[in-house]
């Protein structure tokens, strides 16, 4: 097993509001870039929250994917988002894609700051298992 683990806190969101609010068009912007770095979707679940006395409900959007799974968390209250992309490089290295595919949301969200993170998983002793 070996993989890239990319995950990245978004503050200061100046996206369209359905980007952090709708589960269907943030759904299908999820599906569409994965496509367009290269993946393949294999299942997906978007859930709405309600909204609450802290504010308008967020949104939950995983995308299965062969290659692992891209999960996306809003909080609209905050104009912030949580973004985790993981690919297994089994067979091919796919870390590129997985680049793009978070390149690719960060344009989509335009945070005004971001807190990134690159894990290379399955890694003993700078060896890959």
């Amino acid at each position: 097993m070996q993989g890239l683990h990319l995950t990245a806190d978004l503050q200061g969101c100046r996206c369209a509001s359905a980007w952090l609010l709708d589960a269907t068009a943030l759904g299908r912007a999820c599906t569409d870039a994965v496509r367009a770095a290269g993946l393949q979707a294999v299942g997906q679940l978007f859930h709405e929250f309600p909204a609450t006395a802290h504010g308008p409900g967020g949104v939950t959007a995983t995308v299965l994917l062969a290659e692992s799974h891209l999960c996306v968390h809003t909080w609209p209250e905050q104009r912030a988002v949580t973004l985790d992309v993981y690919v297994c490089n089994f067979g091919a290295d796919h870390s590129a894609k997985a680049h793009a595919l978070m390149d690719a949301l960060l344009a989509l969200f335009q945070p005004t700051a971001v807190d990134r993170h690159a894990l290379q998983r399955g890694v003993v002793s700078g060896v890959a298992a």
